[in-house]
């Protein structure tokens, strides 16, 4: 009886020690996966935020990166596509989430440099601050 218990306990930290990463999924089809969660505070769409972060398409290709411009991106959330806009205020400082981008929530049908249209992409985001 006590190795069933032994097994039962194991099982139970084990299940627990490689749970998922949070989830948060939006009614607009965003789903922010939270890597980390920050301890600082959550920006809203007004606020203006700095990050780095890494850009693919659904194939896994890089179109972009905080590190191919220098280093971490300032912006408002306001002035960027839907998805980060939505995505980032589900995020706190210090924090890294991987950000999935439906097509509708990005660029639509339009083209945006190495970007085809109606393209789902994947956005790897550390937020590092609020403010400018």
């Amino acid at each position: 009886m006590n190795s069933l218990i032994a097994l039962v306990a194991a099982a139970t930290v084990a299940t627990t020690a490689f749970a998922a990463n949070p989830i948060d999924k939006m009614p607009s089809g965003v789903v922010v996966e939270h890597i980390k969660h920050g301890t600082g505070p959550q920006p809203t769409a007004s606020d203006v935020v700095r990050v780095n972060y890494r850009g693919t398409l659904a194939n896994g290709t890089e179109f972009d990166s905080s590190d191919k411009h220098g280093g971490p991106a300032t912006f408002p959330l306001n002035r960027v596509i839907p998805c980060w806009t939505q995505g980032v205020q589900k995020m706190k400082v210090g924090g890294k989430a991987k950000l999935t981008c439906p097509a509708a929530t990005a660029y639509g049908d339009r083209a945006v440099g190495p970007i085809p249209p109606n393209s789902d992409l994947t956005f790897e985001i550390e937020l590092i601050g609020i403010g400018q």
